[in-house]
């Protein structure tokens, strides 16, 4: 699958679930309300959509959510998707998670082939990580992400840097990241949804200035790691880890972009930042044959557009889109 801008698409993520146990205060309001069982597609739809876009060349596949772990059945999908990992169609198959679940499917997940996870994880502080998440226990993510590490599952940690919230931790979570051998991406907060009482302009930390900070505590050379997302990396000379940022407002990531996102009730976004959108769920539904469903993907990806538009200051405070981060899953 080619876009019009000639980018190869090869990175399918998949929201199996709006639905999570936290309630970060920068991805949605505490008082959500969720889509209708009856809209959610089955694990078998997703399979069958998965498996298409497989079929068209994606080579990576992530499941998020929402938090894709409190999805009912969820490891039977996994189970099934990891034989196009056996059958060398798929590179990768790995998922992002806040890390609640994961002590309780760790060694599962390994057993089923993924190799690395994202953990999401924005304090070291346990009160601080409760009112971040407002519902969320910062021991049992912990114990999760030791579970991962004891099942041989690689972890990344994923930070969103908020102003005046956890800007006086970087330190700590990137000593704490080399202390047990894991990577840490930081990410700019994104417009996304309406998000109750909390105003993005305040919880705003431009990337450039945390990465400025860093050089003036170790030595930073660039990396030319790429983990298939959007994170692009430097090596921490003193300690030989990786550090990742992901800048969609003070530098977009989009002349490389090679993903597409889909959610739980089949709604293809080729972009995070924009609004336009295929309905892949009608294709899906009317014909046992893929053959409908495969000339809907390969039209969207026609609509696939150079970039978003993501603005944060006084003038544009508001949310791009009105979706939730948990609609597509970051």
């Amino acid at each position: 699958m080619i876009d019009p801008f000639g980018r190869r698409i090869s990175y399918l993520r998949v929201s199996v679930t709006d639905r999570c146990d936290f309630r970060c205060v920068y991805c949605m309001a505490e008082d959500m309300t969720f889509l209708p069982k009856a809209e959610i597609l089955s694990l078998e739809e997703l399979d069958r959509l998965c498996s298409a876009f497989v079929g068209l060349g994606v080579r990576k596949l992530r499941l998020t959510g929402g938090e894709p772990l409190v999805r009912k059945g969820i490891m039977g999908l996994i189970r099934n998707l990891s034989r196009h990992l056996d059958s060398g169609a798929l590179e990768e198959l790995t998922l992002t998670t806040n890390g609640s679940q994961l002590g309780k499917y760790a060694r599962e997940l390994a057993d089923c082939g993924v190799r690395r996870v994202n953990v999401s994880i924005d304090s070291l502080d346990p009160e601080k990580f409760t009112r971040i998440t407002r519902w969320g226990k910062l021991e049992p993510v912990l114990a999760g992400i030791q579970a991962a590490k004891d099942a041989g599952i690689r972890v990344k940690l994923n930070t969103v840097a908020l102003k005046g919230v956890n800007d006086d931790e970087f330190y700590r979570l990137i000593e704490w990241c080399g202390e047990n051998g894991h990577d840490i991406t930081f990410i700019e907060v994104m417009p996304m949804g309406d998000i109750g009482g909390e105003n993005r302009v305040d919880q705003f930390y431009p990337i450039s200035l945390l990465r400025s900070h860093l050089a003036k505590r170790w030595t930073l050379t660039e990396n030319s790691h790429r983990s298939g997302g959007p994170a692009r990396y430097v090596t921490l000379e003193e300690t030989g880890q990786r550090v990742g940022f992901i800048t969609p407002l003070t530098h977009n990531f989009c002349e490389s972009c090679n993903r597409v996102r889909l959610t739980c009730t089949g709604t293809l976004y080729m972009c995070l930042g924009q609004d336009d959108a295929a309905d892949l769920r009608a294709p899906l539904r009317q014909s046992e044959s893929d053959e409908a469903l495969v000339a809907a993907i390969r039209e969207a990806i026609t609509r696939k557009p150079k970039g978003h538009d993501f603005i944060i200051d006084r003038r544009h405070s508001g949310p791009a889109v009105e979706r939730h981060m948990s609609v597509t899953g970051g």
